[in-house]
């Protein structure tokens, strides 16, 4: 709920890319349009999230605000550079990310008896699944139109490894509080190392990574390091 509620950072984060970013705040552009559907859905997430919280009468409800206004005013670090091209590439792994880890935990909520939740994440995660297929789609035309750079940006950022927007997340009293939430989330398979490998995996099938030719010499390095990479 808190990844999908600090929708103010991500939006700006989006705002700064070059060449890319909503000049008036509501441009007709294609992009500006997309950034601004793809917000209201994510803040819908957040927002039926919260509500299933607080009706459950199971969280302290001060903490949550708490950690949320903690976690926006420390923002994220700009693993984008402000670059497009890092971005539609990390806003891919990203959506394909929570796309599973909202999947998991439709799985884990049904298996403990709770539908009303399993359902709640069940059709999160097909929304995730939607916004991956756009930035999945971006980054292959990417990869026709101008393969060298992109294919460098693909190896920049995995040799950066690519973590959760969230990891600056912080309570107000816990000070290594992302650190143990990933702990718990790896131990109870919402999201693991395994994971993260896999979707390493399903980008360079779906992107025919290793089938790419015609490359120079440096982007030629960074494709044989992202296809050895998973193993």
């Amino acid at each position: 709920m808190i990844t999908e509620d600090a929708l103010p950072t991500y939006q700006t984060m989006f705002n700064r890319w070059d060449g890319v970013h909503d000049e008036t705040g509501s441009s007709p552009c294609p992009w500006a349009i997309w950034t601004r559907a793809w917000t209201t859905e994510e803040n819908h997430h957040g927002g039926l999230l919260r509500t299933y919280i607080y009706l459950s009468g199971r969280v302290d409800m001060m903490i949550i605000e708490k950690t949320l206004q903690y976690t926006i005013r420390a923002g994220m670090d700009n693993k984008t550079e402000n670059n497009p091209y890092l971005g539609f590439m990390y806003t891919s792994f990203q959506e394909r990310a929570t796309f599973l880890s909202h999947g998991n935990m439709a799985r884990l909520t049904k298996e403990a008896g709770d539908p009303v939740l399993a359902h709640i994440c069940g059709t999160i995660a097909a929304d995730e699944k939607r916004h991956e297929n756009a930035y999945i789609k971006i980054v292959e035309k990417l990869l026709e139109v101008d393969p060298n750079a992109t294919m460098l940006v693909i190896a920049h950022m995995i040799k950066k490894r690519i973590v959760m927007p969230m990891h600056l997340m912080c309570d107000g009293q816990d000070s290594n509080m992302y650190n143990n939430f990933s702990a718990i989330s790896e131990r109870l398979e919402v999201y693991t190392n395994c994971d993260y490998a896999e979707i390493l995996e399903f980008f360079i099938t779906r992107w025919k990574l290793e089938k790419l030719e015609g490359l120079t010499g440096e982007a030629k390095n960074a494709q044989d390091f992202v296809c050895k990479f998973p193993l």
